[in-house]
């Protein structure tokens, strides 16, 4: 804090004794509003004939933003959660003493005015106050208005200014806002229930990822904070019912970027009696249906690309794109040996070399996966990659499996369900030997959900979209921190 800041502070402070001791209440809770600042805007757009210093009488309330004192009346600028208008204070009609205390008031407190409105001679509606209130008094200054918070760092720590001083901000939650209410809709009107599946597990599963650990006392045992919800909600599948979906967080243990963040928020969806084909269908249904609901268009821009999500979307097999997109020679595709030594030409660290799918995963990520700009399903993972997919009947070497990338970013990942035991029990033995060999991140037998399986489970598809990266698409933001209103960051010192 810099000593200006400090100075403001304590001034206000003083203020803050000053008017108690003049029994000024600082804090009330009796003031009650009648109209949102945008109901206001809405009854001078559609029926200005009506107001006037002589019509209906409003009480609003808001935090103010700019005050213009001028003697004995003043103009004062507010606004609440849906807009902002201005106010004109004049001693006579508040009264000397009211009129006392609103001169002692700073940008950034929040005010509480009754009065009707009327027109400025420039033409702006703005409300006379009749009656005046404070309603809480701000202790610290408001960044400057005209600089704002350009810090991004400074934002992210403190959001709730970033929110009052950046309208762009407030703007970006609210289209979120808008972007799960409106994939919920589609969902339901899919005829899929929504339900709520456990976040500490006892088992880390559903996608290959290093968890957070906890412990619970009374049951003394190890819990998992979930990485995906996947086992539980094809439980669900199992018990009977045939569409579910969940929207909520999920937990990873791994680096902060702008493209990730430890805690984050998905959905994940299981339609039984469907594969992936049906997932990519849908999937395109779906975003859409959002896309329309949020962007009013079927096309938005995003970092100078204009992006349409109109008709169907390319499908192209994992090993073609790298051929076509990757630039790789379909010569090498299936050997390792070969495919090691491109990426060693090419500066690609692999550290799987001993797994052919792991490999050609590893050169799709760095040759292919950035150069995806349009909607685009890329089908055909590997099943060294893809532990809980089924495998495809004509090619049991790749799964029933596609990932959606957008932008050049992975935004959902679906597949055809295993619903075999004994094949699941397998692959769960390879991911077994996976994390004996070192890899943290692979997955542990579930015994449990093994035992699920083999009390049947008809034919399912399922797929998880992940919810911030779907946001950022739809704000124009190049960074998940941008659409996380806490995103989590290193201790401030």
């Amino acid at each position: 804090m810099d000593d200006s800041t400090s100075k403001i502070i304590q001034a206000r402070k003083e203020k803050i004794e000053s008017l108690k001791q003049n029994g000024v209440a600082l804090y009330p809770n009796d003031f009650k509003v009648s109209h949102t600042i945008s109901r206001l805007q809405y009854l001078i757009e559609t029926s200005p004939q009506t107001l006037g210093e002589e019509g209906e009488s409003f009480a609003v309330a808001g935090r103010v933003m700019a005050v213009n004192k001028m003697g004995k009346s003043s103009f004062v600028r507010f606004k609440d959660g849906t807009g902002q208008i201005q106010a004109y204070i004049k001693q006579n009609y508040v009264g000397e003493e009211t009129y006392a205390v609103f001169k002692k008031l700073d940008i950034g407190d929040f005010v509480g005015i009754e009065g009707p409105l009327f027109q400025t001679r420039t033409g702006e509606w703005t409300v006379i106050a009749k009656n005046f209130r404070l309603l809480s008094k701000s202790v610290r200054p408001l960044p400057e208005k005209f600089h704002g918070i350009k810090d991004p760092e400074k934002r992210y720590r403190n959001r709730y200014l970033d929110l009052v001083m950046n309208e762009k901000t407030k703007e970006v939650f609210l289209k979120r806002s808008k972007t799960v209410s409106a994939m919920r809709t589609f969902l339901e009107d899919e005829g899929f229930i929504e339900v709520e599946t456990p976040m500490m597990q006892p088992i880390a599963g559903g996608a290959e990822a290093t968890p957070f650990k906890t412990w619970h006392n009374a049951l003394s045992m190890e819990l998992f904070l979930r990485i995906a919800p996947e086992l539980y909600l094809k439980r669900l599948v199992v018990g009977g019912f045939d569409r579910v979906f969940e929207i909520n967080r999920n937990f990873r243990n791994e680096g902060v970027s702008t493209k990730h963040n430890p805690e984050f928020t998905m959905v994940e969806f299981y339609q039984a009696y469907a594969d992936y084909e049906d997932m990519m269908n849908l999937t395109e249904r779906m975003f859409s249906y959002i896309v329309e609901k949020v962007a009013g268009s079927d096309t938005i821009d995003y970092q100078g690309h204009s992006i349409s999500f109109a008709g169907q979307w390319p499908r192209i097999p994992m090993t073609e794109s790298l051929v076509q997109v990757g630039g790789l020679s379909p010569d090498i595709l299936h050997d390792a040996d070969k495919l090691l030594a491109f990426a060693e030409e090419q500066n690609i660290e692999i550290t799987k070399k001993d797994r052919h799918g792991k490999i050609l995963t590893k050169l799709f990520d760095i040759l292919v996966e950035p150069k995806l700009i349009q909607p685009t399903f890329i089908t055909g993972y590997p099943v060294e990659v893809s532990p809980l997919s089924r495998k495809n009947d004509n090619d049991p070497s790749i799964t029933d499996r596609f990932e959606l990338f957008i932008a050049g970013r992975e935004i959902a990942n679906g597949f055809s369900e295993i619903n075999d035991p004994g094949d699941q029990y397998e692959r769960f033995l390879q991911q077994v030997q996976q994390k004996d060999e070192g890899n943290e991140e692979a997955h542990t037998m579930d015994a449990d959900y093994i035992e699920a399986l083999e009390y049947g489970m008809p034919p399912t598809g399922g797929e998880g979209i992940g919810i911030d990266r779907l946001v950022m698409l739809l704000t124009d933001s190049d960074s998940i921190r941008e659409v996380i209103l806490f995103p989590h960051m290193r201790k401030h010192n």
